[in-house]
């Protein structure tokens, strides 16, 4: 497959038709890897233990665990590294663990958790149903309050630099060009960490798992920058994790808006270049805006 293997498996070679004006030819093209992954919890005292199935998501192999651990700190399930007794892949009988798509966290016996927060439909409530209004009130119940005041900014230039870095640094999108990528920097535009995945909301768990695993969170002095558009679901995670700066190439939806603006969180949009839209927090971005 060459390319380092594709990249760790993170790409598949494929023969296709590769049809150019009126000419036709038979070439290779390198497709990013789409695979399901079966998240698993153990749970329970020393005595008696309670295997679950919990989600099952369509990722690009590679960093499982590193997913799964922000996966389960950004549902709320655990509260940090110390909730873990064991995490790690569960392979199948004879299968090579590179190949294995299950990954099981052990909590340590004497964690609990609220059963409620596996159901991923928790933002419904009796009053509202699904809504704006009742994702933001789920938030402030799964321990989330707002990002207090910080002495972290941004300047506009460092935020051109860490846009530029996270292009030149999501190699599989440049083996497959069918890739999300969320990055990690500080603010003096250091590249942290940074993850790749099919799915955005994957490659945040895994920078968010990833520094979970190395004891370095909270996050309260960094910037995430990721490669699509800002979701709800994206600035969820960055809460949880503490995030005060998120940067997105693409739009904004509404309710990633009224989220940052609720959680005092600083959120920019089209980072293309030396142009951006700041639609929450412009406090923290030294760009000559005057702070709304």
């Amino acid at each position: 497959m060459s390319f380092k293997q594709s990249l760790l498996t993170g790409g598949k070679r494929f023969s296709i038709h590769q049809v150019r004006g009126l000419d036709t030819m038979i070439n290779d093209d390198v497709l990013a890897v789409e695979e399901p992954l079966e998240l698993r919890l153990e749970s329970g005292t020393e005595k008696e233990r309670t295997e679950k199935s919990i989600s099952i998501t369509m990722r690009t192999p590679g960093h499982d665990v590193e997913l799964a651990a922000g996966f389960f700190y950004t549902e709320g399930i655990i509260h940090g590294r110390s909730d873990i007794e064991d995490l790690a892949q569960v392979p199948g009988p004879g299968q090579r663990l590179e190949l294995c798509n299950v990954v099981r966290l052990r909590l340590q016996p004497d964690v609990t958790f609220d059963p409620k927060l596996i159901e991923r439909h928790f933002y419904t409530t009796s009053s509202c149903g699904v809504c704006g209004k009742a994702s933001l009130e789920a938030l402030r119940i799964n321990r989330s309050t707002a990002i207090g005041f910080t002495t972290v900014s941004l300047a506009a230039k460092t935020l051109e630099n860490i846009a530029s870095e996270l292009i030149t640094s999501q190699k599989l999108f440049q083996l497959t060009g069918g890739l999300h990528a969320a990055g990690l920097f500080n603010p003096s535009g250091q590249l942290l960490c940074l993850h790749e995945d099919v799915g955005r909301h994957n490659a945040v768990d895994k920078v968010i798992g990833d520094r979970l695993i190395k004891g370095h969170l909270p996050l309260k002095d960094s910037v995430l920058m990721v490669s699509g558009r800002a979701s709800f679901e994206i600035m969820q995670k960055a809460l949880m994790a503490r995030i005060p700066i998120v940067a997105a190439v693409s739009a904004p939806s509404s309710l990633a808006v009224e989220l940052a603006k609720t959680f005092n969180m600083t959120l920019l949009g089209f980072v293309r270049g030396n142009k951006f839209n700041i639609y929450s927090g412009a406090s923290r971005i030294k760009s000559g805006v005057t702070p709304s």
